[in-house]
């Protein structure tokens, strides 16, 4: 390894290392031994090859001075021939051993990223939707990349490096005092001008590379919203596409000229150390050389000097370093605990009943409920906020109680805002109520499996979500293992089957982000017939015809018919039309049930819900002609 070399490795260990104070508790040291020791035999292998290749390191010096020994003293030629010969060994058992170190590191550093990655996507899963509603994706698909591998550097670089360059520095160190005390001591004198630019630097180009990593997640921000259906389709009707290349334009011009300063900075920085580096060594060969006339050194000697300098230098210059990487691995392990460490509020009971078999009843029973307080589902840093906000509390349903027997249809009708949907989300556990009981076949929904809710309950909502690939794998999310003919049948029934077959790629027709490469109402009949794939015995309808036109709406309620036909089902709609047929419709408003009853009878009672009724239909006689 060159002095070149190492001025890299220096200006590298000193630009990655985040310097963070701040103090970590032993309870997160213990998860971090606990998350390695599943690794913990690769880990072992891995850092006794680390302490190997430290001294085959420093041992090839060593033998290099020798050789020039015997070629001055006029060895015999099979003692030169050996010695080289025993060089190139160690070359190649040091190549072998690296290979092996480096399949140990990527086995280790892989298997953490998986370990910590699995662990963080199934534990945000479970939790509650208000988690979602305030979390920006970006930070927290953040936590799933950069601070995992932050993380999994703490074993696969930093604690490797810290054993291996520990172990080089004492052996080379050892071995330079033995040869010669004087010329060690004068390395040591020059490793502040080796070392200082390189902590300077680094802090300086760390500094660059930061902005421009802002400025970089601002250009992906810009181009992920406005590169979106919706965003494109919102900036041609509304933004000026002019003033959006500019400020693109601006940020990434502000990241060239940060490239370029950044290339100017380490090619200075790099030409300034290979001087100093090449002042080292020509002390070292003048000292040594001085030595070596006077008889108090020999020429071999001088040589294993000169290479050992190089495994001085860098291993002080990595240790210089090493306390900043190991906090800047905490901090990102903190930061990755920190996800895990959130209480999903929604939690499934240690031994949970499954919904009885048969017809099932819905029952509401004195449900009371307040949307939980921004510091109980989120983190300050997914909101990307300074704090986060700590009201919350506030009820939006009040003793709500109704009962939806098994077939029968119940419409929530009412005000937006009056806690409609809040009602339809306390059913399949998107939240828990605070007070009161919400049944499913007569069973309080929190001492049910999740699996048996899910395999009960089904929801349309009113945007019709599909993910960004096929038809076929939009609908196999409600039952993975439906046949051909089961997907085809569904698809008739929501009355697709004709579109799809005029598809080029039929069902691996892929639809798009959230759907967009279909109509609004065809999106909802595939949500449809995703439904009625799934076979589920209470259907939870939330607007899924409120931004339809009319021949949308048509067609989804003829789709509607074939879902709602023997089922329970809770309707939610502003649309009173669509509810005239209800068994029971029930009028909310400020999250309290203010009526209830058949369409005839609140019509006939003239409450809230005629008012709703005339404004809708305009029901009242018009108005006489003036003069």
């Amino acid at each position: 390894m060159d002095m070149e070399v190492t001025a890299w490795m220096s200006l590298h260990h000193a630009m990655n290392a985040q310097d963070d104070r701040r103090p970590f508790s032993k309870a997160t040291l213990r998860r971090i031994a606990a998350f390695a020791r599943p690794h913990r035999r690769p880990l072992y292998a891995f850092l006794l090859l680390s302490v190997v290749m430290a001294v085959l390191a420093v041992a090839t010096p060593v033998l290099a001075g020798r050789v020039v020994n015997a070629i001055v003293d006029r060895s015999a030629t099979s003692t030169v021939v050996g010695l080289a010969v025993l060089i190139a060994g160690l070359a190649v058992a040091e190549g072998g051993l690296g290979l092996a170190n480096r399949w140990l590191s990527a086995r280790i550093g892989e298997g953490l990223i998986l370990d910590l990655r699995t662990a963080v996507f199934d534990h945000v899963q479970r939790m509650p939707v208000a988690f979602f509603t305030r979390t920006r994706t970006g930070a927290l698909v953040s936590r799933l990349n950069n601070d995992v591998i932050g993380a999994q550097r703490a074993f696969s670089d930093t604690l490797s490096g810290v054993v291996s360059n520990l172990v080089t520095l004492l052996l080379t160190f050892a071995v330079m005092v033995g040869i010669s005390w004087q010329v060690t001591l004068l390395a040591l004198l020059l490793l502040p001008v080796f070392v200082l630019p390189a902590r300077r630097m680094g802090t300086r180009l760390a500094g660059l590379e930061r902005e421009a990593a802002r400025h970089d997640a601002a250009m992906s921000t810009q181009m992920t919203e406005r590169f979106s259906a919706p965003g494109a389709t919102l900036v041609k009707l509304f933004g000026r596409p002019d003033r959006e290349s500019a400020e693109f334009a601006a940020r990434a011009r502000r990241v060239r000229d940060i490239g370029v300063r950044t290339a100017m900075v380490q090619h200075v920085f790099i030409t300034a150390l290979t001087m100093v580096s090449a002042l080292a060594l020509a002390l070292v060969y003048g000292l040594g050389g001085w030595l070596s006339l006077r008889g108090h050194l020999d020429a071999g000697a001088v040589v294993a000097l000169a290479l050992l300098l190089t495994r001085l230098y860098a291993p002080l210059t990595a240790l210089a370093s090493a306390r900043v990487e190991v906090m800047s691995a905490l901090v990102s392990f903190e930061r990755v605990f920190e996800v895990l460490d959130l209480r999903p509020l929604v939690a499934e009971k240690p031994e949970p009943r499954a919904v009885p078999d048969g017809p099932v009843a819905v029952e509401f029973d004195g449900v009371t409920f307040a949307y939980p307080a921004a510091d109980k589902v989120s983190l300050a840093s997914l909101e990307e906020v300074a704090t986060l906000d700590t009201r919350g509390g506030v009820d939006v349903l009040h003793e709500v109680s109704f009962r939806a027997e098994p077939g029968q249809m119940v419409a929530l009708v009412g005000s937006s805002g009056a806690g409609k949907s809040t009602i339809a989300q306390l059913l399949p556990r998107l939240y828990d109520a605070d007070s009161g009981t919400v049944r499913l076949g007569g069973v309080d929904v929190r001492d049910l499996s999740f699996a048996s809710i899910r395999a009960t309950l089904g929801m349309v909502t009113q945007d019709g979500h599909l993910f960004h690939e096929s038809i076929r794998d939009n609908l196999l999310l409600a039952r993975p293992e439906a046949t051909e003919d089961e997907l085809w049948d569904v698809l008739r029934r929501a009355r697709l089957d004709a579109l799809i077959e005029g598809l080029p790629d039929g069902l691996d027709t892929i639809v798009g982000e959230r759907g967009y490469r279909l109509s609004g109402g065809e999106r909802q009949r595939l949500t449809i017939a995703r439904l009625l794939l799934a076979r589920q015995r209470v259907v939870i309808l939330d607007e899924a015809t409120a931004h339809l036109d009319s021949t949308s709406e048509a067609a989804v309620q003829e789709a509607l018919a074939e879902a709602l036909d023997g089922r329970t089902a809770v309707v939610i709609a502003h649309r009173l039309s669509t509810v005239r047929a209800a068994d029971l419709i029930l009028v909310v408003e400020e999250g309290r049930i203010v009526e209830r009853g058949t369409h005839d009878e609140l019509l006939a009672a003239g409450g809230r819900y005629a008012d709703l009724y005339e404004t809708q239909f305009d029901t009242r006689p018009p108005l006489e002609p003036v003069g």
